[in-house]
Formats: C-alpha cells, structure tokens, sequence
C-alpha cells in the first residue's frame, strides 16, 4: 500500500507564509494498492482534494472517496477535484449512516446548492454516484475496511482500518478520547474501539490537533493530544504513528518543537504529517 498526503491541515485551510512547509490544506489521503499506478481510494474530500489531481496527470478518477463524517473541512474539495469533475470519471462516495436516517444524496446537496454553493453536486461531470454505510467490515476497491464509530461533537464520525493484504492502515483524523473521560493520563479514555482499529497496524494516522496546555479550553470542540495519539499507537502496538489534523494556525515553526517533543524514537515511530509525502508501507 502506499499513501500520499494530500492535505493534513484540520478545521479551515492555512495560507500563507508561516504554513507552507507542512502545508495549508485540510484533510486528505490518496491510497494506491500494490503496483497500481493510481489511487482508486481516497480518505476525506477535503481542500487536499484539489491537490490529489496532480497524482493522476491528466487521467480521470476511477474510484471511491470515503469520508468520516461532514465537516466541511472534510468535504469542501468535492466541487474542486478536477480528476474527478470529468466526463470519463467514476466515483463514488461513501458516508456514515445519519442519525437522521438521511440518504447521502440529500446530505451531499445540502452544502452543494445554492446559496451555499453555485454548483449542485448533480451537476459534476462524470458518473457520480454516493451511499451511506454502516459501521463494520466491507470491501472497498479491493482494500479490507473496517468502519467503527468514534466520538466526535457535531454528527456522526468514523474511522477506518484499511488493509490490502500486506499492510494495514488506521485513520483516525477526528477523535476526542475525552467524551470517554480523562483516562489515566488526563488525555483521555483508550477505549475498546480505537485500540481496535489502531492494533498491530503498520502506520496510524491520528488527531493531533491540541497540545496539552491546549485540552482544558478546547475539548469540547471534539479533538485529540498529540501525546494520546502516540500512546494509543503504543498501547495498540502500532509500529508508526504520524500525527495529522493541524490546527489551522498552527505554525511550521510550531510543528517543528512537536516534531522534537514527540519524535524519534522507535517504538512506535512519529513523525509529523506534511502535505505531500508518500509513505510506501
């Protein structure tokens, strides 16, 4: 498997000079099987997703965008994917079942029509279509994917463990541990499910968007330490874990002391996301 990093950035996108390193744009991970030359599964729509249009140099999408939920920093890049806004694309895009009971193609117009939007997602070139699903085990383009619930403020959030086989991916960019209590740490509860999508995975990818002097003020937005997401990752005997979700004003400058705090090391691994990094697991 391999992962590219379209976008790492969380809440709203980040221009300007003091975010260019590790890059201004929210959430998005292209992923390719082993020896296809295109990614057919993309993680999150969000403003990444105009960036992941590089990857495909001309070629239209053939594929499945998977979301975790719809916030709009995880699906503002609908509209902008040119790889997929073409009359010889097919995509298909999957959200959580609604609490509501709200088909996906409700839900997807509802933030792409006017007057929020010009564009009404039924006006994208190419064959379109969308489903909701469930929490559990399914296959999508050919990868091993298990949906489970995880708590986060403002509608329905999943993560994934995605696998192809060979490797085993957890994506978790939205998670706020706390609502399950303090835990041990005060960083919050390592509850059954995130230690079930994150055991033995080769890489976890994980809110990162607090620091600990942050969490008493902003828990109740519904993220994660970056401490919780290493010791998750330890706990869950991880072998990597890379830190995701910025918080939209913090710096490179910033990121860099959380890449010396918490990086190095072996077990598990750390590092800090960056836009435009491919990881071959």
């Amino acid at each position: 498997m391999k992962i590219a990093f379209c976008g790492v950035r969380g809440s709203t996108p980040a221009p300007g000079i003091e975010f260019v390193r590790y890059g201004g744009h929210t959430s998005c991970l292209a992923l390719y099987r082993d020896g296809e030359e295109l990614p057919t599964l993309i993680l999150d729509a969000g403003a990444g997703l105009q960036a992941a249009t590089r990857l495909y140099a001309g070629e239209p999408f053939d594929g499945t965008i998977l979301l975790t939920h719809l916030h709009w920093d995880h699906v503002l890049g609908l509209p902008f994917f040119a790889a997929a806004d073409n009359l010889d694309a097919r995509v298909e895009v999957l959200l959580p079942e609604q609490e509501s009971g709200a088909s996906a193609e409700s839900v997807l117009a509802g933030f792409m029509s006017p007057p929020y939007f010009p564009v009404e997602a039924s006006e994208l070139r190419g064959q379109w279509s969308s489903a909701t699903i469930p929490t559990g085990e399914m296959q999508i383009e050919g990868f091993d994917v298990l949906a489970r619930e995880v708590p986060h403020k403002g509608g329905r959030t999943f993560g994934y463990r995605i696998s192809d086989g060979h490797s085993t991916l957890t994506y978790m960019p939205d998670h706020c541990p706390t609502t399950f209590g303090p835990g041990e740490d005060g960083f919050g509860a390592y509850h059954p499910t995130a230690l079930e999508l994150a055991r033995n995975a080769d890489v976890l990818v994980h809110d990162a968007q607090l620091f600990p002097a942050e969490l008493a003020a902003e828990a109740d937005f519904g993220h994660a330490v970056a401490d919780y997401a290493v010791e998750l990752a330890r706990r869950a005997a991880t072998r990597a874990v890379v830190l995701f979700h910025h918080r939209h004003n913090r710096t490179d400058d910033a990121l860099d002391g959380l890449a010396r705090r918490l990086g190095g090391g072996t077990s598990p691994a750390v590092s800090v996301a960056t836009e435009g990094t491919v990881l071959e697991l």
